[in-house]
């Protein structure tokens, strides 16, 4: 016999199978009515059998035509708006998830502690030119369905709780996912200002009026269409070392030369609420040792202070907690959700509008301590609607 013309690829666990049931080639073409050349060209992957021949390898093998056969896996390419800092190398092939904001296909790249196995949706391909593109389009080889992108939703914050809220919004809807992107909460509100999210986290406390948010949402958000959702209440506080060996009791001991400290970056809600509490205090922060050192979430304050390197850092029970760390409690804030009104109405949002206000997520949400859900889901304001 002649090499097969049939050349359609198929994967294919022919040979595992038979081996598994100790059939030599020739005793599987036996039973199967077919040659022992044309086992072995099916299980070279250079020969599609036919339906009959198929289902007699099954029935022979003990198992389904699915169990042997599969189309191989072929990539699948799309063009998305490059969201990093800046474009990475031509020779680098990085790890991207991709999402649909509106009209806009965004590939946000993977990056940070907590991303680093993170599944990607997909790799850049890289640039046949090292010049990048001015409207930052990349190709991007998808890893995952096409329609995964689609049925995604993109929350910024810094709130650790936006991956337990992701999880629930799957384990409720199985079509659906969301992507949450890191961020302090003033970054969170000016990415969503440019279209780069269904949603931002934010928890901006404004000492003038004595109002979460909201402030800071009407002079980001000026002229947008939005709607304000609560997330939840929290502790924000001191995060210390087991036993508080330093014997920390509030912001003025900050000031003690001894006390090391981690702090967070310039926008995000605990460095506002921490620089109040050193004005409060009479504190300048050029008197505080470590005030310059900035780490960029909430679980890397509590990172430093477990390892050793810092003494103290503001933040919320939930990480502290986590770390097996002690907390000083320092005030109850709202992190809210800022949403624009043009995709209120879609399917991922809803869903996710849906889960935030359900009584599973709320009681996972308070086991992880320092969480007040009872107003997850309040609409805070409606604004230019």
């Amino acid at each position: 016999m002649g090499r097969p013309k049939e050349t359609v690829a198929l994967e294919n666990d022919v040979r595992s199978k038979r081996q598994a049931a100790g059939l030599s080639q020739q005793a599987l073409a036996t039973r199967c009515g077919t040659t022992r050349q044309a086992i072995n060209a099916i299980e070279a992957g250079r020969y599609a059998p036919s339906t009959s021949v198929a289902l007699r390898l099954a029935r022979v093998l003990g198992c389904t035509v699915e169990a042997l056969f599969r189309l191989p896996d072929v990539a699948s390419h799309i063009e998305a708006e490059f969201l990093g800092e800046s474009l990475p190398a031509a020779a680098v092939r990085t790890r991207c998830q991709v999402a649909r904001v509106g009209t806009r296909l965004l590939a946000h790249p993977l990056t940070g502690a907590l991303s680093a196995f993170t599944a990607a949706d997909g790799l850049l391909v890289p640039a046949a030119t090292e010049a990048p593109r001015a409207d930052r389009r990349v190709d991007i080889e998808l890893l995952v369905d096409a329609q995964v992108p689609e049925n995604t939703v993109v929350v910024l914050g810094c709130d650790p709780a936006l991956a337990l809220l992701g999880a629930h919004l799957t384990r409720r809807y199985p079509t659906l996912r969301l992507v949450w992107v890191p961020r302090s909460s003033l970054a969170a509100l000016r990415m969503l200002g440019r279209g780069e999210a269904h949603a931002a986290g934010t928890h901006l406390w404004d000492p003038e009026s004595g109002e979460s948010n909201m402030p800071y949402v009407r002079r980001e958000l000026a002229g947008h269409r939005l709607v304000v959702v609560t997330l939840s209440q929290w502790q924000q506080g001191l995060i210390v070392a087991p036993g508080n060996p330093k014997g920390i009791t509030g912001p003025a001991d900050l000031a003690r030369p001894e006390v090391r400290l981690v702090n967070r970056d310039a926008g995000s809600g605990s460095r506002v609420l921490f620089d109040m509490w050193l004005h409060e205090a009479g504190i300048a922060s050029d008197w505080v040792s470590g005030y310059e050192r900035e780490v960029p979430s909430h679980l890397a304050v509590a990172e430093a202070v477990a390892s050793g390197g810092a003494d103290v850092g503001p933040g919320i029970l939930a990480v502290a907690l986590a770390l097996g760390l002690d907390f000083i409690p320092l005030q109850e804030e709202r992190y809210d959700l800022v949403i624009p009104l043009a995709f209120l109405q879609t399917a991922p949002v809803q869903a996710l509008l849906e889960v935030i206000a359900s009584l599973r997520f709320r009681a996972e949400l308070e086991a992880l301590g320092g969480y007040d859900g009872s107003r997850a889901g309040t609409v805070v304001a409606e604004l230019g609607a």
